[in-house]
């Protein structure tokens, strides 16, 4: 599928997402939200992708909204005047998604849905957008040179891209408030200290090093225990009784163990390598359509 500002390569079962704005250090646009909502889409759907990594081209990763913009700079229109209401009941209409339902948002929700383990390489600045886009994805690895900031409260606007369900998740309340009460920007080391980055690296070291972290959790595993991994994790946590949870696992687990479970143990007793045999999407158990669905 062709795209205007994602670059998209898939190496050894890895999908690699670029963004291709350098001479705009990568700011985010309208255009850049609808082309990575189709490439994460794409990577869900493709069975030879286990994992997703996403990377920044030039020296930023992503300098946040381009201000640039005619217009509402942030694509919405400003023609409406849309409800709580709206956003339940039209939250699929055209309209809404177009012109009210935040472009980070749609973007941080297909990172959610992603079946496939996600990592951030942040490679450079990566600042509001650039910040938030990443709490969805599973880790966070960042180059020395990165530099991280919720600059929100200098324009005049909130944290959005869900971060306000995505960011105390990651780094606790105390920390969340701090990084979008300052709005400053961070350092990588900071970043690392705040639990908002697993890791800090060289910059010429950054991609290999999340390609690595990427196989090793593709390599040798099950890719429908994998997702449903992911999946359980996410949801469950956000459940209001373990009970919940323990419905999910339950089904979870009856049908790995009636699936790539077999060989997983057969390979164990036999003291040697498994060889998984499920693609993802197509061997989800169906249950998860009942349970804000992996799609």
């Amino acid at each position: 599928m062709q795209r205007e500002t994602v670059r998209y390569d898939v190496t050894d079962g890895v999908a690699v997402l670029t963004l291709t704005r350098p001479d705009q250090l990568n700011a985010f646009t309208v255009q850049m939200a609808d082309d990575l909502v189709a490439a994460f889409e794409e990577a869900s759907a493709d069975s030879t992708v286990g994992a997703v990594v996403v990377t920044g081209e030039g020296r930023a990763f992503c300098a946040g909204m381009d201000l640039s913009s005619e217009g509402n700079v942030f694509g919405l229109d400003e023609t409406l005047e849309p409800t709580l209401t709206d956003l339940y009941e039209r939250f699929d209409d055209p309209a809404i998604i177009s012109g009210v339902r935040d472009t980070g948002g749609r973007v941080s929700l297909a990172i959610y849905r992603c079946p496939k383990p996600v990592i951030a390489a942040i490679n450079g600045a990566a600042v509001g957008i650039g910040a938030t886009m990443t709490l969805p994805m599973d880790f966070r690895l960042a180059s020395e040179k990165a530099r991280i900031g919720f600059v929100f409260g200098k324009l005049g606007i909130v944290p959005e891209a869900a971060s306000s369900w995505f960011l105390p998740r990651v780094v606790g309340m105390q920390n969340a408030l701090e990084l979008v009460y300052s709005a400053d920007i961070i350092d990588a080391a900071t970043a690392k200290d705040m639990g908002l980055v697993r890791s800090v690296h060289p910059p010429e070291e950054l991609l290999d090093a999340a390609l690595a972290l990427a196989h090793r959790f593709v390599d040798g595993r099950s890719p429908v225990a994998t997702a449903l991994a992911r999946h359980m994790l996410y949801r469950n946590s956000a459940f209001a009784s373990p009970v919940d949870a323990h419905r999910v696992d339950s089904l979870a687990m009856f049908y790995t163990s009636v699936g790539d479970g077999k060989e997983g143990v057969a390979a164990f007793l036999e003291k040697r390598p498994a060889e998984f045999t499920s693609t993802v999407p197509a061997d989800l158990p169906d249950f998860l359509d009942e349970t804000d669905a992996i799609r």
